[in-house]
Order: structure tokens, then C-alpha cells, then sequence
């Protein structure tokens, strides 16, 4: 029997490889995005919307009878400081980052223990480690998210569920070139410079690549990860050591 995989915000970036590499990996896997998808098997959900999440999954548990393995992908980015971040700027990207990942994460754990076993894989972010200027909300949200593996890691390891969080350093995706794209709209400066000063921050001297993401959440899903859980594993070229 297939294991049964749920990857949120899977239609494109680091989501989109994930999704690729578990079907390579012969698992069954389902996509939750509100963008479509002709990869995996596509349901429509809107992550900020608690209901939405939780009838997405309660779908693919009726339909397949089981759940091994939920990674916790969905987000959204915004540059700003705390004075330069409205109300309703800060509601939207914590409902969509954090509030999205605990419906999925509440919603996917009592099959989990029926079973069990299971992996909850959540990306989080290198600024889950460190801070970063113009990232008040952004940062508070993958901070939240760093807090939600390690306490469900805690409470569920009875149960022998695993929770780990990826922390990617700078990754290029779609999400990064449309931050690069927004930052160069309002300040003037050239994208390739912009994107050349990028890579050379980069102890590596080079972005990282969403494969290499998808990579580190298939092994953290796997049977050879079976003795990690609660970790924060950092995959960005040296950036928060250097």
C-alpha cells in the first residue's frame, strides 16, 4: 500500500518539488493550495481560512483511510518593520504562515495516532535562528512556527509522530524573486545586482535550490529519520554560521 503524503502551498517554489520528489518516491500525494495544479492530486484550499484546511485533509483521510506524512509548506512573505506593518497586513500573513500550518497540523494528527506513526514535516526559515531587518511579521511568523515543531514534537512523540522544521536560508523560488522584484520596484536598483549581492552573501556563493529542500523533507519523512523529532534543521549554504 502507498504511504499517503499532504504537502500545503504545493503548486509551486519549494512546495512543488516537494510534491515532485514524494510522487518519484512512489508516495500518494496530495497538494492543498489555492493556486491549481496539475501535479499531485490538486484540492483546492485557501490556508488562512481554518475550515477550509480542515475539510481539505478530513478529504484526503476519507478518501485514502490514512495519513503518513503532512508537510506543513504554505507561506507568504512581507518586508517590513513594526511601524511600517498595519493590522490587517500582520492578520494575514500570521493566518496564512501560522494559523494554516496549525489547522493542517490539528487536523492530520488523529489518524496519525489511530496509525500510530507519522511525520510532520513544517518549512519554517533561517529566520526561525536569526533576525533579519524590514522582517517584523515574516519573522514572528517562522519564530511561531520553530515553537509548533518542538511542543507537538513533545506532545505527540508517544504516539510515535515525529514533527521537524526546515529552516531554508535563502532559496530561489518564485517567492524570492517577487520579494527581490518588490524590493527593487521601490528602491530603484538593478534585479542582477541585486540577485548577483544575493548569491554572495552566501558563504556557498550561491542560492540554494528548492530539490535541495525537497530532498531534506523526504529524508526527514523516511524510516531513516525514524530517531529525529523537535529539531530545526538549518539547510542554508552557511549563512546563519558565518
Amino acid at each position: 500500500m502507498k504511504q499517503v503524503a499532504v504537502v500545503t502551498g504545493g503548486s509551486n517554489g519549494i512546495g512543488l518539488a516537494i510534491v515532485e520528489l514524494f510522487i518519484s518516491a512512489k508516495y500518494t500525494v496530495y497538494n492543498l493550495d489555492i493556486q491549481t495544479s496539475k501535479v499531485g492530486q490538486y484540492i483546492h484550499c485557501d490556508m488562512s481560512d481554518f475550515d477550509s484546511v480542515q475539510n481539505a485533509i478530513a478529504q484526503v483521510i476519507d478518501r485514502e483511510k490514512r495519513l503518513d506524512v503532512l508537510i506543513c509548506n504554505a507561506g507568504i512573505h512581507f518586508s517590513a518593520n513594526i511601524e511600517n506593518t498595519s493590522p490587517a497586513q500582520f492578520d494575514r500573513i500570521f493566518d496564512i504562515n501560522v494559523k494554516g500550518a496549525y489547522a493542517a497540523i490539528q487536523a492530520s494528527l488523529g489518524v496519525m495516532k489511530k496509525q500510530q506513526k507519522g511525520a510532520i514535516v513544517i518549512i519554517s526559515s533561517d529566520q526561525a535562528i536569526i533576525g533579519k531587518t524590514n522582517s517584523f511579521a515574516y519573522n514572528l511568523t517562522k519564530h511561531a512556527l520553530a515553537s509548533i515543531c518542538k511542543t507537538t514534537a513533545l506532545d505527540y512523540a508517544g504516539d510515535n509522530i515525529r514533527v521537524n522544521a526546515i529552516c531554508p536560508g535563502t532559496i530561489e523560488t518564485p517567492l524570492y524573486h517577487k520579494a527581490i522584484d518588490n524590493y527593487c520596484l521601490n528602491s530603484g536598483a538593478d534585479k542582477e545586482q541585486v540577485h548577483q549581492a544575493e548569491q554572495a552573501l552566501q558563504p556557498l556563493g550561491r542560492l540554494g535550490q528548492p530539490s535541495e529542500v525537497a530532498q531534506y523533507a523526504l529524508f526527514l519523512a523516511g524510516d531513516k529519520a525514524s530517531f529525529i523529532t523537535g529539531s530545526l534543521q538549518i539547510i542554508d549554504g552557511g549563512y546563519t554560521t558565518a
